[in-house]
């Protein structure tokens, strides 16, 4: 039997949902390039993308952006879990165990679309009414007014957000919904393969991300560009790292072989920004500082910004602490899980198998 533990390489799974081309360095969505769809698309049109495989013509797309704006109020029995941890939990902690308790219509098996998306509507509300708790702040109730991202901006702040911050983080959301048999995602399928119902997959799900091998937030990242600080000082601070031996947080990555594409798209609107915000514009003068130098330092390595290089200035630039990263991860993620759950919810039982190595009982 031959072991692979990680389960790299193994194909586990066919889906419709998501493409990641290592080699060529392309994120595809149901046959769209997330990119495109990142600049062009809202949340709430790419999320129907990923649930019923095709982008909404004009009445579907009305149609979802009232049903999404009317269904975010949370229930009073969910209101009454996170109250009753917001003194003793973390943020994922509380995330996790909040959307537990949520009921959904016909929880019964199989999941439906129904289902999954009053648990996508519902995270973010979840999440800044945590969020307030912890701070000790009165919640913001939902506006119906404002599109999925910038009513998340204004339930965390209680106030009318940026239209650079909604712009940039849209386009953040947009480029992490799905990626994958990742881990979060192959935790869902493996749940929904027992037949057991949406909510339970959504939180085995966040589970999984919990972990600061998968969701952990880009906190090197973002004391590296503190750190720096100031254009001025990016050369000699990136040429000091290298000359120690050190790395460059938020260069290179795992899977791709070439340029993240999800770091490009968000390189590209972080530029056109940066003129808005000085901290994306400090963070765009260091990735290219730090890409002539590592031209000159390792020749013989392509080491090209990942996609947590600019999450972390784009979500430092909107104002987010640390903690809100993971939470805002899952929140975006929760689309992907479900498109997956729903997929694998009439395939096989995953059920792999393992290879002893303990002691045998004696003859």
């Amino acid at each position: 039997m031959t072991v692979n533990e990680g389960l790299e390489n193994v194909v586990v799974a066919k889906t419709a949902v998501s493409l990641v081309d290592a080699e060529k360095g392309n994120l595809v969505y149901r046959g769209f390039h997330a990119r495109d769809l990142a600049r062009d698309k809202s949340f709430e049109e790419v999320a129907y993308l990923l649930l019923h495989g095709n982008l909404p013509d004009v009445d579907e797309r009305k149609d979802t952006l009232e049903k999404w704006a009317s269904a975010r109020e949370l229930p009073a029995s969910v209101r009454n879990v996170i109250d009753a941890l917001s003194e003793t939990h973390d943020l994922m902690s509380m995330l996790r165990t909040a959307v537990s308790a949520l009921s959904i219509d016909s929880p019964e098996y199989p999941p439906t679309l129904q289902q999954a998306t009053s648990v996508i509507i519902k995270l973010p509300v979840i999440i800044a009414y945590c969020y307030r708790r912890l701070k000790g702040l009165e919640p913001v109730a939902p506006r119906p007014d404002l599109g999925h991202t910038a009513n998340y901006l204004y339930m965390l702040r209680g106030t009318e957000p940026s239209p650079v911050h909604v712009q940039a983080l849209e386009a953040y959301l947009n480029l992490l919904m799905d990626h994958g048999m990742n881990s979060s995602t192959f935790t869902a399928r493996v749940i929904a393969s027992t037949r057991s119902d949406l909510v339970s997959a959504i939180t085995g799900a966040i589970g999984a991300l919990k972990g600061p091998l998968h969701g952990g937030a880009p906190s090197l990242v973002l004391d590296m560009l503190k750190d720096i600080g100031t254009k001025d000082n990016a050369e000699p601070w990136i040429k000091r790292r290298l000359e120690s031996g050190g790395r460059l947080p938020g260069f290179g990555h795992r899977v791709y072989k070439t340029k993240d594409p999800r770091s490009e798209a968000l390189r590209l609107i972080a530029t056109e920004l940066s003129g808005s915000d000085a901290w994306l514009d400090l963070a765009v003068h260091v990735e290219q500082t730090a890409q002539d130098l590592l031209a000159v330092y390792k020749p013989h390595q392509k080491l090209y910004t990942n996609v947590e290089y600019y999450a972390a200035a784009v979500m430092n630039a909107i104002g987010f602490e640390p903690e809100l990263f993971t939470p805002t991860f899952a929140l975006t993620r929760s689309v992907g899980w479900c498109a997956h759950i729903i997929e694998a919810s009439q395939g096989r039982l995953v059920y792999p198998d393992s290879a002893y190595i303990g002691r045998l009982p004696s003859e």
